[in-house]
């Protein structure tokens, strides 16, 4: 099928991705990286206004919907640009529904994140300990953006055997956060241990919010892979243009012109794919929880592919820290297991449809 986006999201998307090239051109993200801080971009992004766009404003954001949230994920990626921080607020916003000010907070900048690790599908995450007194104990090894979020939303589950969703203050005692390094330097994760710390209930559907959460973080995940493999995909055309062997271009060989076009199947296959999965997720239709894990399953471990087939285009080059390439092949191969890898996902899916 084709997507058509409407005026207005073509329009946001024209807009998100001139200011991207004016703020976070290559050299600036490599930058970034280089020293080790992305707190600028995550600034600079949030004064701008991006950050809420997608998000109702009773949430706290500047309304639409998952579509508008996709097109972020999608540019973002295309950029390299960090997104850990952004993705984390999206992912834990609607638990915030009903707590004055909260959701705000975390859009201007007191970032919020799901107490889960980054490679789990929310909804099956390891849930902490719940004690009578209203403290939480446990741990979460490489929870998205960890190191940066002022506040966590926490499963929980009481003696009961009852999961619910309780707020954790990073600054409260008892919580310990450890950043830990990943190879794609345009996310961050940390391990998140709390020790009796104090909490607060959220007033919302523990289940219904984990399971949006999941159908919510698998189409965002997987327009970050779609960001990728656009980028990955133009620089190896570019390149096969450029680079010479026995006194023609790459780009002549049969073999190098089939790769190309491989990946651009793949590209235009998963735009058409996560758009509508994303319009599916936003109407909550009965299907919409399918069509959530085809397209992680699919979109990311097609674009882990992709990533593989650029770097072979490249040559070694494609992995030097100065040549661009490496940004997004390390993007696509972290995309293939965030939020569950595709394994995870295509399981969900023989489950649901009964296959097996």
């Amino acid at each position: 099928m084709q997507w058509t986006l409407s005026e207005e999201q073509d329009a946001y998307q024209r807009a998100l991705r001139d200011w991207l090239d004016d703020v976070a051109p290559a050299a600036t993200v490599r930058a970034w990286f280089e020293a080790g801080d992305t707190s600028a971009f995550e600034e600079r992004f949030v004064a701008d206004g991006w950050a809420g766009v997608g998000t109702p404003e009773e949430l706290g954001g500047q309304g639409g919907g998952l579509v508008e949230l996709v097109l972020t994920a999608e540019e973002l990626a295309r950029s390299a640009a960090p997104s850990a921080t952004w993705l984390a607020n999206v992912l834990a916003a609607p638990a915030l529904a009903g707590r004055d000010g909260a959701a705000e907070a975390a859009f201007a900048g007191a970032a919020v994140a799901l107490l889960v690790s980054a490679e789990k599908v929310p909804d099956a995450a390891p849930a902490l300990a719940l004690a009578a007194d209203g403290t939480v104990s446990g741990e979460a090894p490489r929870v998205l953006a960890g190191g940066t979020a002022a506040q966590f939303v926490v499963p929980v589950v009481d003696a009961a055997g009852s999961r619910s969703l309780r707020l954790v203050q990073a600054s409260a005692d008892g919580v310990t956060v450890t950043p830990r390094d990943l190879l794609d330097r345009s996310r961050a994760v940390a391990d998140v241990v709390l020790a009796g710390a104090a909490s607060e209930a959220l007033d919302v559907d523990a289940e219904r919010v984990l399971r949006d959460a999941s159908s919510r973080a698998a189409v965002l995940v997987a327009a970050d892979t779609l960001g990728a493999s656009e980028r990955m995909l133009a620089l190896s055309v570019e390149y096969s243009k450029q680079r010479h062997q026995f006194g023609v271009p790459i780009g002549s060989f049969q073999a190098v012109k089939h790769a190309s076009a491989t990946i651009f199947v793949g590209v235009e296959a998963a735009r058409s794919v996560v758009y509508f999965a994303a319009a599916s997720v936003d109407a909550d239709g009965p299907d919409s929880a399918l069509h959530a894990a085809a397209t992680k399953a699919q979109v990311t471990a097609e674009g882990a592919k992709a990533a593989d087939s650029a770097l072979t285009l490249h040559g070694a080059i494609g992995y030097t820290w100065e040549h661009d390439l490496h940004f997004f092949y390390k993007r696509a191969k972290l995309d293939e297991r965030l939020a569950g890898s595709p394994t995870v996902w295509n399981e969900r899916l023989a489950d649901a449809l009964a296959l097996v």
